[in-house]
Order: C-alpha cells, then structure tokens, then sequence
C-alpha cells in the first residue's frame, strides 16, 4: 500500500505564476516519483491561474481554519507524512495533525525565509537599503518556532541555511538544503537566439510579491528613464500576474515602458529578450525569474539580493549591481555590447547545469532523510531537544488561540 503524504498548501499551486507555486508543482512531482499517494488540501479560494496539479494524481480538498472539521479529516487520511506550505499553514495545523497522528512526519515547506523577507523590507523603508536588517524580530521568533517544530524543513537558499545554523541556531538534523525547483518540462535550450535575433528589456513577476512590486517602481522610478535616454528604440516589457490598476497606469508606450501583465508562457518572452532586468532591493529565497534567465541564456542585471541563493557575485552571468547607476550602465552595456552579452551569455547554460544538480542533490538528501525519520519517528525525534521545547504545552500559543477563535465562532 502506498505511503501517503498531505499537503497543506497556503494558496492553490500557481506554476506560472510565481516560483513558489513553481516550487509546489516540483514537490508534488518529486513524492510522486518516489512512490507517495498524494493529497493536497487548502483553506484558499480558487484562483484563475490555478494549474491542476499538472495531470500529477493528486486528491484535492477544501479545509477550513479554526475548524474541528479538520480533525475529522486528518483522523480518516492518517498520513505518514504532512508537508505543511509555509509556516503560517504550520502554525494553523501542525498541533491539531500532533494530536490526532504523533507519528506523522511534519515537513515545513518554507518557499523562502518570510522573517527575512520582511527585515530586509522594514530595512528598505527606514534606510534604503537592506543591509541593516534586523533578524531578531518578533515575525522571525513565529518563523524560527515552527521550523523547530517541524521534523524537516525545507530550505531553498544556502544563504538561509548557513543562516539559520548559524545565528538561529537550528539543528542540521531538522533541515534540507532544496534549491527552488525548475520545471519538468523546461530543461536548458539548445536553440537559443542570438545577441542579433533579441530585442528589448524584461523583468518578470507576481505583482502580489512586494519585493517585485517595489523592483518595477525602482524601474520606472529610478532606472528606465535614464536607460531609455541613452536607448531611445529599446523597450522594457513587464510581465507578471495580478496586475493591480496602480501597475497598469504605469504602461506608457510612448517611453517604451510596457506593462504586460500575465503571460502564458514565460519561457518564449525571455528567449526573446536581450537582457533581463531584476533591481531587487530586499526579498529571500531564489528568484525564479532569474533562473528562467538562466535556462535561456539571457544576460541578467540584478542586485546581491536577486543572485542569492544562485550563484557567486563573480560568477553571474550578467552582473550584479551594487546601486542604480552600476545597474543602469551594466544595463547598457550589456543591451549595446555584442561581446559583453555573448560572454555572459555563455555561462548561462554550465550556471543552469549545476543549479539543476544541487536540486538533484537536495532530492536525494529530502528522501534519504525521510526514510531514516519515518523508520524509527520518535528515535529521530529524540535528540531535538528543541523542538520538545516548543511543543511544550506552556508555550503552545497557536494552538490556543485557534481553539479560542473556534470556540467564538461557535457562539
């Protein structure tokens, strides 16, 4: 009989929306091929980008917050293992599956660091930039309980793993290094357009992620205007879903500042683009517009924080900008110079390669240390003397409070 694993996702999986739901689709695949009859159930609405779990053979459920009802399906699922989305979904579920299946293996899915995220943000605003990030912070103690609590969580940045062993001081045992997943069906291109064959600038992403909404304001801000000076005929071409009307009102042909919004098939526009614009001034985790450039060959211009988690700043392909006027000139150069970009150009496809390989590795890794925890569940969990810290009942709060909100709901 098939092990069975249930996913708790945060939203319905969106692969081409966003490299979380990118990310979801190559977890879904990845327990699939390792043999895992799969659940996935939400308490979000359905949303028009929704991509049907790929033809994968997935049972799907709506669940509810706060509700008893949950109880009931977790008693009759009884999973081997609970794949949570993001801690938040840990924090509304984890201690009614701890209660109900003590055996059942908790994996927290973390897409990226949001406690990170979010200090590099509140950084952003009061300084400008992310550098002076506070990383002790009340959203980081919620983020750093639930990845205690958790068996395994799943850690897509090498900058967040050393992160969190080394100054929050999370036990190696309870984390995986899983880069974020590329598509199955979307390997590196052999036939790729050349520096003649491209044209125009693009970025790319889901207008409901801060960090992409603040980079396309950095753009039309900051950025384009002086680029479009300098390359009059040359256009930038936004792509992303859910286009707010504030993004929209920004599409200004005559400045060759183009809002495109949703685009079916991400991977066509960026073999055609010559260079791929990504000024990121705070965000976490691996940028899949990034990778997407990777697996096309396009140059990139991006900042420390787009090429975390990717590659080396001396090994990008493209470069690394440090302020707006080394973005801008990086840009231009890269537009305007045949050599420049060709040279970038072919380090994409050896970068793409060894990123895939680190997924590759990671897999490897998640299922090794899967089958060693569901071997012996209560042996593996014996030397996590933190996490019996907080599940201790003193300090269980998410629990509590969801049991208050359920009980006043009831009223």
């Amino acid at each position: 009989m098939a092990r069975k694993v249930l996913i708790i996702g945060a939203v319905w999986p969106e692969s081409k929306s966003s490299a979380a739901g990118q990310n979801m689709s190559g977890l879904l695949r990845a327990f699939h091929q390792h043999g895992f009859a799969l659940t996935f159930a939400t308490a979000a609405t359905d949303s028009i980008h929704a991509d049907g779990f790929n033809n994968l053979p997935v049972t799907s459920m709506q669940i509810a917050i706060n509700d008893a009802s949950f109880d009931n399906v977790i008693c009759e699922l009884q999973p081997d293992i609970v794949v949570f989305d993001r801690f938040m979904t840990e924090e509304q579920f984890s201690w009614r599956i701890r209660k109900h299946c003590p055996n059942t293996l908790h994996i927290l899915n973390t897409e990226d660091l949001h406690s990170l995220r979010y200090a590099r943000h509140e950084a952003v605003k009061r300084a400008g930039h992310a550098n002076c990030a506070e990383l002790n912070n009340a959203f980081a103690h919620r983020e750093i309980a639930a990845i205690l609590r958790s068996d395994i969580s799943l850690i897509i940045s090498a900058h967040e793993y050393d992160l969190l062993i080394n100054t929050y001081q999370v036990p190696a045992r309870q984390l995986v290094l899983l880069p974020l997943q590329p598509p199955a069906d979307t390997p590196a291109c052999q036939q790729q357009c050349s520096f003649t064959q491209r044209q125009h600038f693009m970025t790319v992403g889901n207008f409901r992620h801060a960090p992409n909404w603040d980079s396309v304001l950095q753009l039309h801000q900051h950025i384009w205007p002086t680029i479009r000076k300098q390359l009059p005929y040359a256009e930038l071409h936004i792509y992303g879903a859910y286009p707010p009307k504030k993004a929209t009102e920004l599409h200004n042909p005559a400045k060759g500042f183009l809002v495109k919004g949703w685009v079916e098939d991400v991977n066509t526009v960026m073999a055609q683009a010559r260079v791929c614009l990504a000024p990121l001034r705070f965000g976490a985790g691996v940028k899949g517009k990034l990778l997407t450039a990777l697996r096309h060959n396009t140059p990139s211009v991006t900042t420390s924080v787009g090429a975390e988690g990717i590659a080396a700043e001396e090994d990008w392909c493209g470069v690394v900008a440090s302020d707006n006027h080394d973005f801008i000139q990086a840009a231009v150069n890269l537009y305007t110079d045949q050599s420049m970009w060709q040279q970038a150009s072919d380090r994409c496809s050896a970068l793409f390669e060894h990123y895939q390989q680190s997924v590759i590795n990671g897999n490897r890794q998640l299922f090794d240390k899967i089958a060693q925890a569901m071997n012996d569940i209560q042996g593996y969990r014996a030397p996590l003397y933190q996490q019996g810290l907080v599940w201790h009942h003193s300090l269980r709060s998410t629990q509590f409070m969801s049991q208050w909100i359920e009980a006043k709901n009831r009223v």
